[in-house]
């Protein structure tokens, strides 16, 4: 958000070192984290899942344990990708994920299958190709021909005002993300109470679910790159026209992507052995899901990145937590157990949630207070 900003203000020398000082902030906490994991692992996970049989907890353990190794290598792609996003790159971030996946998932097969390393032969590939996209976007990030690069003098020097800057929009996106990721594993907790055939249906449809998100998850960055950049040269007007434009293109390229998915879905299926019952919950699992990514997401998920973009940063977090926790962790717990629904309900609950964080950013947006907001 702050390069797009920069960009858009045509300062691109801060907008390299904003870069740099993210690379060299992401770096150090993820290490930092990465230590704690590797200190508290067992109890961390324990605390989440309290009692399981011996052997799966030690896979457990196994696999957090070497995940913990890679988040400094994740953190230095997410930065580096980041600054690619905002200067319009987006294919060189798509070629990256896509090599990344494919080492990946070769290194599992031989992990698993020749190896045979059990939950490690899943771990250390992972590793591996967040080492190899750390490694080489950072080198893409040094090249002088870019408009945002990275120089090793502002890696090794801590600018104080450039850093609160960046954290004034990290922390809250960060605690917002923190926050949701809690609220997942709480969910799967409640999943976990329902029958085979429901825990299964819900696992397949949430995959399925992944799939279909695509449309409005891509078109995230594309408002954080085109907001940031007006909002950077106090383009006012142009923002305003954008945030119109970039909902309506999201609304149709989800609607296609999601009818498309949706019609798919049978043949999606054919991959799991799934019982008759299962797959008639999958089906209405999706179908609720895909409508409303449609109707919904685009306002809750990519016109929320725009405000963010704009600055509206700590708006955007209050009301994500606040619908997160009140709305999709509590009703939940009514809808999915109380009142018997299991996970339909669950669905229910999601899809509610993304109407009330559209009706309440789409309100935002259209008050004009993110114009108000001046990140640099």
């Amino acid at each position: 958000m702050i390069f797009s900003q920069y960009i858009g203000g045509n300062e691109k020398e801060l907008a390299g070192e904003s870069a740099s000082q993210l690379l060299l902030f992401s770096t150090l906490f993820s290490v930092l984290t990465a230590v704690l994991v590797l200190i508290g692992n067992e109890g961390m996970l324990r605390l989440l899942f309290g009692s399981v049989e011996d052997s799966v907890m030690q896979a457990c353990i196994t696999y957090l344990r070497i995940s913990a190794y890679s988040y400094p290598a994740l953190a230095i792609y997410n930065a580096g990708a980041a600054v690619y996003r905002s200067i319009g790159k987006t294919s060189v971030t798509m070629y990256l994920s896509v090599a990344s996946n494919i080492i990946n998932i070769v290194g599992n097969l031989i992990g698993v299958f020749v190896l045979h390393a059990g939950v490690a032969g899943v771990a250390y590939p992972s590793l591996i190709a967040r080492i190899f996209s750390a490694a080489v976007i950072t080198v893409l990030c040094f090249r002088k021909k870019n408009e945002v690069v990275y120089r090793t003098g502002w890696l090794f020097r801590w600018n104080a005002g450039m850093m609160k800057r960046i954290l004034r929009i990290a922390v809250p996106n960060g605690i917002e993300n923190g926050i949701f990721q809690l609220v997942k594993v709480a969910l799967s907790s409640i999943v976990a109470l329902f029958g085979t055939y429901q825990i299964a249906a819900n696992g397949v449809a949430q995959s399925i679910w992944s799939l279909a998100a695509l449309a409005g998850v891509a078109m995230g960055p594309v408002f954080i790159t085109v907001i940031g950049q007006c909002m950077g040269n106090r383009d006012i007007e142009g923002a305003e026209y954008y945030f119109k434009k970039l909902t309506k293109i999201t609304l149709l390229i989800s609607a296609v992507w999601n009818v498309l998915v949706f019609v798919l879905t049978p043949v999606f299926m054919e991959a799991y052995l799934l019982s008759p019952e299962t797959k008639r919950l999958v089906i209405w699992l999706v179908l609720i899901h895909n409508v409303f990514n449609v109707i919904a997401y685009p306002f809750s998920g990519a016109l929320s990145n725009g405000l963010r973009a704009a600055g509206d940063v700590k708006f955007t977090m209050y009301v994500s937590i606040g619908s997160t926790i009140v709305g999709r962790l509590l009703l939940s717990y009514f809808l999915g157990i109380t009142c018997g629904m299991g996970v339909i309900g669950i669905a229910v609950v999601m899809v509610c949630d993304w109407c009330i964080r559209a009706v309440i950013f789409i309100w935002r947006q259209r008050s004009g207070k993110w114009k108000n907001y001046q990140v640099i």
